[in-house]
């Protein structure tokens, strides 16, 4: 079979949309030329954002009809969150081949081999894999061998919008690895549909990542609007009326992301934790003549709030058991200075139930942050765990005091009312540790209608929300000196008059 002759992506782009009556936007041409660029000069990690209805899947499409016709062996493989958007791909680049003249060569002459998500042209050598295979990103991909990987819209609402979906779709997509031949190519299509998106160009701090998911990608990100003067790149689709109608409809939110390309949820944000200041001090705990001062970052505080919502269930199932405490100061702001997600270890259940495991984490937690009480909220499950807290308590011998509380409230109010006015404020500060947390990821995805993760908000909602507890007063079965009782000051009351 005599080798094609070399020919341009812009030049397949322009011949195939000339013959289905259509022209070429130079916005197309941006795509074409920088697709090509990254293929020739053998870039083979990539990843490619256009905004919503630009036409990148139909383009892509194409490319992949091109670079068969270059080399008719290689074997696509085409991924979408789910096997009918994966299908629609695989039928738009056999339908390219076979009305597009450059690919003449690559028509096959059994017709058993043109199924509708799998075919294989005609090429020199024999595979056992075909040129181009559909799969949905849950699918079964064993013993798929691939040298092309085009990863066209996995993300979406229905693999995105909760961190356990986001966590699945990225274990998915690491099993690449083990597809992609060792000198293949991946290219990533799509939108960000998450602060959190496998796009992002920037490590998320809470995500505990070191580097982006996509880190080392060749990108191409073209948003609606120029971010440099905002004038819009296809204005003959896209005119003013336009563009002002889908800000409308969709809302900023969702605009910001399919739109302008920017990783953030596609709904508003309810509580925004850029409001919140981070900050990195510890406790210092220092006495001097007869008084004991607890500060954080050279502030210091004046009361604490120690709050656990208790929840049972195995790890990463169910809803969390989760401790909080938070510090006020003299100033009378609010520092979130320890949280933590608690769960039990199954395997030790034969010799420490999971009710004694978390009360020892607990119990653990509080002498930590030099909190003199755990209020204990003892709705549902927390009944009966007060006296099972306080066995764990003198057994330790910390001194803390277990009250109990029952919240009459419902759980969105309280996170409103706790959380609303520190925000608007400004007076909330957040320990660098608990950022880099699950707690940052439940305040971004939040919201009061829906049926949102919640047990962090709520365990720091019972901190807030709280009287300040005061040392004096509380039993002590170890020492602890008081930080915040403060000395009593005497003053001379003989005066001259």
């Amino acid at each position: 079979m005599p080798a094609p002759p070399r020919r341009s992506f812009r030049q397949f782009v322009w011949v195939y949309n000339r013959l289905q009556g259509r022209i070429t936007p130079a916005l197309h041409v941006r795509v074409t030329d920088w697709l090509e660029a990254c293929w020739r000069g053998g870039d083979r990690r990539l990843l490619l954002m256009v905004f919503r209805n630009a036409g990148k899947s139909t383009l892509v499409g194409q490319f992949c009809a091109w670079i068969l016709a270059e080399d008719p062996d290689l074997r696509i493989l085409v991924l979408s969150a789910e096997q009918n958007l994966a299908d629609k791909m695989a039928r738009n680049v056999r339908r390219v081949i076979e009305r597009h003249p450059f690919c003449e060569h690559l028509l096959p002459d059994r017709k058993e081999q043109w199924a509708a998500d799998r075919f294989t042209v005609a090429r020199p050598h024999d595979f056992r894999d075909p040129s181009l295979c559909s799969r949905g990103i849950t699918g079964n991909l064993t013993g798929l061998r691939a040298d092309v990987v085009i990863c066209d819209d996995v993300e979406v609402p229905n693999t995105s919008d909760t961190p356990g979906k986001r966590e699945e779709l990225r274990e998915c997509l690491r099993e690449l690895d083990y597809i992609l031949m060792p000198e293949g190519t991946i290219l990533y299509v799509g939108t960000p549909h998450s602060y959190y998106s496998l796009y992002a160009e920037e490590a998320r701090a809470e995500l505990k990542e070191a580097a982006p998911f996509l880190a080392g990608h060749r990108r191409l990100a073209i948003p609606l609007l120029d971010p440099q003067d905002g004038s819009c790149v296809w204005p003959e689709r896209f005119p003013p009326d336009v563009v002002r109608r889908i800000r409308e409809q969709t809302g900023p939110a969702k605009f910001r992301s399919q739109m302008l390309l920017e990783p953030t949820h596609v709904h508003e944000v309810r509580l925004e934790p850029e409001r919140m200041r981070r900050y990195r001090g510890e406790i210092e705990l220092a006495s001097s003549n007869g008084e004991t001062v607890l500060t954080i970052g050279g502030r210091r505080m004046v009361s604490a709030t120690c709050w656990w919502d208790p929840a049972f269930g195995a790890p990463k199932k169910g809803d969390a058991s989760v401790v909080a405490c938070v510090f006020v100061c003299e100033a009378g702001d609010y520092w979130l200075h320890g949280l933590r997600y608690l769960t039990h270890d199954p395997a030790r259940i034969a010799e420490q139930d999971e009710a004694a495991q978390l009360c020892q984490q607990v119990v653990a937690f509080a002498d930590a942050m030099a909190q003199p009480a755990i209020r204990i909220e003892t709705n549902g499950i927390g009944r009966f765990l007060p006296s099972l807290l306080r066995q764990a308590v003198a057994r330790a011998r910390t001194g803390c005091a277990v009250i109990e509380r029952v919240s009459s409230r419902s759980k969105v109010q309280r996170i409103l009312d706790a959380f609303d006015p520190l925000l608007a404020s400004g007076r909330l500060h957040v320990h660098e540790e608990v950022w880099q947390g699950g707690f940052v990821q439940e305040m971004r995805e939040w919201l009061p209608d829906r049926d949102s993760r919640d047990d962090a908000l709520d365990a720091v909602a019972g901190c807030i929300l709280e009287e300040p507890v005061r040392l004096s007063g509380l039993h002590a079965l170890r020492t602890r000196p008081s930080w915040r009782t403060a000395r009593p000051a005497i003053a001379p009351s003989s005066f001259d008059l």
